[in-house]
């Protein structure tokens, strides 16, 4: 499952709109449904308007009606780890368990592992009457 993440991640890193900053960001999840859901990066000139690759990713896997993130994977642009800005950790923890595996892979293809709480100790959350979802 990881190689197919990994293959997801990097197709849509190939899609990336990022003309301000050159730095292309490909995301890919698995969920409940067993599904992979992938997204891209795509900036805008009124900054900061523009969606993040995991943010992406999110929003294909809510059209497709999947609610759950089993598994994430964030590709990098260059040789060093992107790991998720601190709107798109929240974002992953609305839908991931706090033990959900979080992947980071370079452009040369190193890959390290983490987890949603790892990453975000202290997410915020309402009380579960509150949540409408």
């Amino acid at each position: 499952m990881l190689q197919q993440l990994k293959d997801a991640a990097l197709k849509a890193q190939k899609n990336a709109y990022a003309p301000y900053s050159k730095f292309r960001v490909g995301a890919a999840i698995v969920a409940e449904d067993g599904n992979v859901y992938y997204g891209c990066n795509v900036e805008n000139a009124a900054f900061p308007q523009g969606q993040c690759a995991e943010a992406s990713a999110i929003g294909t896997m809510i059209t497709a009606g999947a609610k759950q993130i089993k598994q994430i994977l964030v590709a990098s642009p260059n040789n060093d780890y992107c790991y998720p800005c601190g709107g798109c950790r929240q974002k992953i923890a609305e839908f991931a368990s706090a033990d959900t595996p979080v992947f980071m892979l370079t452009a040369n293809g190193e890959c390290t592992e983490t987890t949603v709480s790892e990453l975000l100790p202290h997410t915020y959350s309402l009380p579960e009457e509150q949540n409408r979802g």
